[in-house]
Order: C-alpha cells, then sequence, then structure tokens
C-alpha cells in the first residue's frame, strides 16, 4: 500500500469518483452514514446505498431519526468498509437532497432490494411488495469530499 492510498483525502465537488474508489464503491457492501441529531450529536446508521453516476442514492422509511436530521440538516458522512479486510474503506461526505416523489423513492428502493438480494428472487420480490406499502424518502448526493484507505489498484 502507498503512503498516497493510505487515509488519502481528495475534494471532489462536482468531479467523477476516481476509479479506484468507484470500483470498491460499485460492489456489494453496506455504508455507515453518519447525520447530527438535534442535540448537535452524532447520530449513525447501516444503509443500502446505490450510485447513480457520481451521485449516491440512500433511502429510508419516512420517520425513522437519520432521514429526519438529514431534512434538517443536509450534511452526511458515508463510510463503506471492505467486511473482507478492515482496514480497506471508502469516505466520502457532502449534502443531501431529499427525494419525495413516490415513484421515484420507491424505485430507488426496488433497485437497492435488487442490489442486496439478488441471490434470491423470491426475497427481492417481498421486500419489494414491503416496501410498496410505506411511505419512503430517498436522499441524493455528490460527495464533496472523499477519503480512502485503499490499495492503488
Amino acid at each position: 500500500m502507498t503512503d498516497r492510498s493510505r487515509d488519502a483525502s481528495t475534494q471532489t465537488a462536482g468531479t467523477p469518483l476516481p476509479d479506484h474508489i468507484r470500483a470498491f464503491l460499485d460492489d456489494e457492501r453496506y455504508a455507515t452514514i453518519s447525520t447530527v441529531d438535534p442535540d448537535g450529536g452524532p447520530r449513525q446508521a447501516v444503509v443500502w446505498y446505490t450510485l447513480d453516476g457520481d451521485e449516491f442514492v440512500i433511502n429510508s422509511r419516512v420517520g425513522r431519526r437519520w432521514p429526519t436530521n438529514l431534512l434538517r440538516d443536509p450534511r452526511i458522512a458515508l463510510a463503506v468498509v471492505d467486511t473482507a479486510d478492515g482496514e480497506r474503506w471508502a469516505g466520502v461526505a457532502g449534502r443531501v437532497r431529499p427525494i419525495t416523489d413516490r415513484d421515484t423513492t420507491q424505485a430507488d428502493i426496488a433497485g437497492m432490494a435488487r442490489r442486496y438480494g439478488a441471490a434470491d428472487p423470491d426475497e427481492v420480490r417481498q421486500s419489494i411488495a414491503d416496501f410498496e406499502s410505506q411511505d419512503r424518502i430517498s436522499f441524493r448526493f455528490r460527495p464533496t469530499t472523499v477519503h480512502d484507505h485503499l490499495e492503488d489498484e
């Protein structure tokens, strides 16, 4: 691992993700997000995510704490770790924009269900059916900062 790849930080406002980070994030992994509670304290949650071009997409049922936090304060940090090697990870930070259009939020969560449940099509169908009865919200953001601890690829 080179010195550059250990805790490298890149400002990416409006620029594409570096190829080695995109390749890492394109694999099926979970993300841990951090938001800010009303008292200023941190709130973390583990979420599904997808990349749409250079934008991250996350989705939740309306009413949970972390989406409520993001509606009040759009700052987010997101970290993704390699479960096979916990020393390999990538993190991003940015400001989200909420998406409340039902067709869009349902399409977002259905896409994530297919991504994370692809090994079991019956489970995917059941998950999508369960999500259809829920009020969902999506958040999209382009990272303004990228940090990684990955080997050069």
